[in-house]
């Protein structure tokens, strides 16, 4: 009567109750362990080699887990975590998967005792609220304009980095590309976009000190007749072209036969005419400079050169969009099309320059230009990666200060207020939801700690001063130093954090939390459907017979 009854296939496996949470809640802590150590000023680097044999050295937490390959589900989301922290704020990738991973760890109590994930999840969300609420209260304004307050920002968030020990200079290269960039768009707001406008440009050589933000922009090219055309031109008129200065091909294959000799000189003719005329209609205007992103030939270039223009073939797209940002110019798609408001003006110095090896054009000195270039110099490759991408990070939260003028103090503070405040709440909290609301303000102090442990002091006695002085309220600014290890006044030290960045980690932390929490069934060997009696299909290889009758596209 009682034969068991098989529903699902042999080939799957299936987890489910228990199980799966505890899965979920271990693989999310392997996860935070792998890169806690990355937290704060005095953090470790870590190495990983990819397939290829490449190395990534880096302590940005995103960085790491990117390069990780990992075969967990949960662990899987946890990853996507700190991705979309760096892609929203750019800065917290490590302290939301530190806490995110906490939140998860202490609610594997709850769920031994056979709490209800929901029971959970309802009062972390209850907790978020109130974290936020925290965060609104302890939050100040700053003005974006007072450089010395933006710049202990940007500092204080890239001092748990690599590049901490070259002190101002990431700051200052950071702070002066996103102020050059700032786009206002009324109302106050300001839209900074770094990908599209700031472009970093590394070149191995030199020393990081020569690093520096171009009033401009600077791309890997050379003029096109080196020796003819002048490669240094002050107050230059630029033409940016989005067209092909070449004869243009026909789409298919033509045939001509020509019968007399001289139909074939008046076809050249025609070549010759057509691309003189493009010629004529750009040097109307007197540039100095023309750079196009398409091909330029060979008789352009001796019109151009005859004519004392320089002239730049073959441009990225998305580097002819910057020049015309930084100097005014606006990208002509038609040369027949040019008028006198394309021509840029703003720029006050267009000059080739060696670098290394490589020769780069440079147009720089530009009245308010709208883009511009960060130039990285340093010995090996491997630092410059890692000074790029800390300068990321440094751009992102100079864009978020510009974006939302308010702090939170750092140090692990914001995070020990927060849990304070959240255990005085608890006792007001009825019913079965106190408890886990008590155990998420409890999960809030892994920032510090982590940040105490990294520094090496000791950590049960550093915690439990800092949790005094918080719990009576005295003093919201009172952190760690992560340099040192000692409780000091994040206010006086400098050692801030954006708000949006704090508030955006605790959103992100609890809100994933919840997510893995809420999981308890997983069905893995999911096969896609087959056609039933196929067996495993074999690949099937192509003679040489029929590489022939397969069908020619048309183009």
């Amino acid at each position: 009567m009682n034969a068991p009854v098989l529903v699902l296939k042999d080939s799957l496996k299936r987890e489910s109750g228990t199980k799966v949470h505890h899965g979920n809640i271990q693989a999310s802590k392997a996860v935070a362990d792998i890169i806690r150590t990355t937290l704060g000023p005095r953090s470790m680097l870590k190495m990983l080699l990819d397939a290829g044999g490449g190395i990534v050295v880096t302590n940005d937490g995103n960085a790491i887990l990117r390069e990780l390959d990992v075969a967990h589900p949960a662990a899987k989301s946890m990853i996507e975590l700190s991705r979309t922290q760096d892609e929203e704020v750019g800065d917290g990738t490590t302290s939301v998967i530190v806490l995110a991973g906490e939140m998860l760890h202490v609610a594997e109590a709850f769920i031994e005792k056979s709490y209800h994930p929901t029971v959970i999840c309802r009062a972390y969300n209850k907790a978020l609220e109130d974290a936020i609420a925290v965060l609104d209260k302890i939050a100040m304004s700053i003005d974006v304009n007072d450089r010395a307050t933006v710049l202990g920002l940007v500092k204080s968030c890239i001092g748990t980095k690599f590049t901490s020990q070259f002190g101002d200079l990431i700051a200052d290269l950071a702070i002066d590309a996103t102020t050059t960039v700032g786009v206002d768009l009324g109302q106050g707001l300001r839209e900074v976009d770094i990908k599209k406008y700031i472009k970093v440009e590394k070149v191995p050589g030199g020393q990081l000190e020569d690093s520096k933000v171009l009033k401009g922009v600077m791309f890997n090219k050379d003029v096109v007749a080196p020796g003819k055309m002048k490669r240094k031109i002050v107050n230059p008129r630029i033409i940016l072209l989005d067209c092909p200065l070449e004869y243009k091909k026909g789409e298919n294959q033509t045939n001509a036969e020509l019968v007399r000799e001289e139909d074939w000189e008046v076809l050249l003719k025609l070549e010759e005419e057509y691309i003189e005329n493009i010629c004529v209609q750009i040097l109307k205007f007197k540039p100095d400079l023309v750079i196009t992103e398409k091909g330029l030939s060979d008789l352009a270039c001796h019109y151009f050169s005859k004519a004392g223009v320089s002239a730049i073939r073959r441009l990225r797209k998305t580097d002819n969009n910057r020049i015309a940002k930084a100097c005014g110019a606006v990208i002509v798609n038609r040369p027949d099309e040019l008028q006198e408001s394309d021509v840029g003006t703003g720029a006050g110095l267009f000059e080739v320059k060696k670098i290394g090896d490589d020769f780069f054009a440079f147009v720089v000195d530009c009245k308010e230009p709208k883009a511009c270039t960060v130039l990285l110099r340093g010995p090996s490759k491997d630092l410059l990666n890692e000074v790029e991408r800390n300068l990321q990070d440094a751009m992102s939260v100079s864009r978020n200060i510009i974006k939302n003028p308010k702090l939170v103090p750092g140090g692990g503070a914001t995070e020990l207020t927060v849990s304070a405040t959240l255990k005085q709440k608890s006792a007001t909290i009825e019913g079965i939801e106190k408890w886990p609301y008590e155990a998420a303000a409890i999960a809030f102090e892994a920032i510090p700690r982590t940040l105490a442990q990294n520094c090496g002091v000791n950590v049960i006695r550093t915690m439990t001063a800092l949790q005094g002085k918080h719990a009576n309220g005295e003093n919201a600014w009172t952190g760690i130093d992560g340099n040192t290890g000692e409780i000091a006044d994040m206010k006086e030290s400098k050692i801030w954090d954006a708000y949006n960045v704090k508030a955006q980690t605790f959103k992100t932390a609890i809100e994933s939390a919840c997510m893995l929490l809420r999981i308890d069934d997983i069905v893995s060997g999911i096969k896609k459907k087959q056609a039933p009696g196929a067996g495993p299909s074999k690949p099937t290889i192509e003679t040489e017979g029929d590489a022939d009758n397969e069908q020619i596209l048309p183009d």
